[in-house]
């Protein structure tokens, strides 16, 4: 056992080295920088600190390079640091309506309050290569644009106005922390949205597809989405009063969704709601489509049996590392679980006739 041990300890170690070795790739081609990842690959930079719970761009951007570029074993990095630090304190609840907007759309209103502001998005460009990206030149230089950082009214504030959608339930009390407690059923709204908000962004996107197409019966409205900055403040006990620590860049959704009603409630619309870390807009609309389908029961709707609808299914699968750690576990080794269930199939073939297992052969 002793050899087999330091045997295996020495190939571990060249493992690593071979590792490394691919990481950096072609010596003759220069190195990424952390800085380089996190300026121009802020995307995938944006999706590692969400699903990570941990708002650091440098820090996500070292673990996209540690990772080769693997977001998964990037957000594992991050949330494995993340359980090294303190924790010292709690900031306010932010105030979205006072984020500055560098982009604002309403897929419900045309001449929305506050106005649209298109700002970056795929939405309107030709989904062909750029081959002009593979030279090297000077940077493109677009339209100086500030962000808007006059409040923004959401636009379910008006919609409220005349009692159309359901009153946004109010409450001071502190919401569980996913990041310090385990999930537990059943979980209330807050719990489902930590949960979400940091579940793998390709579960959550088939998870809102699904609803979209009959899989709970959920036809959503972007009644807005938002992405720009938000003041973080922390109230700090030897002052008595708050003060801002930082800003964080945030993604917004909240979506309107048809409902005829129940025992309960008359016909109004209904809510959906996402918030993510960063520029990651694909993300927080689908976690409004499936916050949704999961508020079933509060609302007092029939449960249509759709997975989207199922609070286990869905939360219990949503956590890619959590699915990554079960599924890679099976490549390790499992020599002894192995050889007893050979033995097993052997001893139970010997009980069969040679006629009858020939003709299962």
């Amino acid at each position: 056992m002793y050899v087999a041990v330091k045997g295996g300890e020495r190939a571990i170690e060249n493992a690593h080295a071979f590792l490394a070795e691919d990481r950096r790739g072609d010596p003759a081609v220069p190195e990424l920088s952390v800085a380089q990842i996190r300026e121009q690959m802020a995307l995938a930079v944006n999706r590692v600190m969400a699903e990570g719970s941990l708002y650091d761009p440098d820090l996500a951007a070292l673990a996209i390079k540690q990772a080769r570029g693997d977001l998964i074993e990037a957000i594992f990095l991050i949330r494995a640091y993340r359980t090294t630090l303190p924790r010292f304190g709690s900031s306010k609840p932010l105030d979205t309506g006072a984020m500055a907007c560098h982009r604002r759309i309403s897929a419900t209103f045309k001449d929305a309050p506050g106005g649209q502001v298109l700002g970056p998005t795929f939405d309107y460009t030709h989904r062909l290569l750029d081959f002009k990206l593979m030279a090297e030149g000077e940077a493109p230089v677009a339209p100086v644009a500030e962000p808007r950082r006059e409040p923004t009214p959401h636009i379910t504030e008006f919609l409220n106005k005349d009692g159309m959608i359901e009153e946004e339930a109010q409450s001071d009390a502190m919401p569980p922390d996913l990041t310090r407690e385990p999930l537990e059923l059943p979980a209330d709204r807050a719990l489902r949205l930590q949960s979400i908000t940091r579940g793998d962004e390709g579960f959550i996107l088939g998870m809102a597809y699904s609803t979209q197409r009959g899989y709970a019966r959920n036809h959503a409205f972007v009644a807005e989405l938002r992405i720009g900055t938000c003041s973080v403040e922390m109230e700090i006990p030897e002052l008595g009063f708050a003060v801002e620590i930082g800003e964080v860049t945030l993604t917004e959704c909240e979506t309107v969704n048809q409902f005829k009603g129940s025992k309960t409630e008359p016909a109004q619309f209904t809510r959906g709601y996402g918030l993510v870390f960063g520029q990651t807009e694909r993300k927080a609309i689908a976690m409004a489509l499936v916050d949704r389908a999961l508020r079933w029961k509060e609302l007092g709707e029939d449960n249509s049996g759709a997975p989207a609808q199922d609070e286990e299914f869905v939360l219990y699968h949503a956590d890619n590392i959590q699915a990554t750690g079960f599924l890679e576990h099976i490549k390790l080794p499992h020599y002894v679980d192995f050889q007893s269930e050979l033995e097993l199939v052997r001893k139970l073939r010997a009980g069969v006739p040679e006629a009858l297992r020939e003709a299962a052969e």
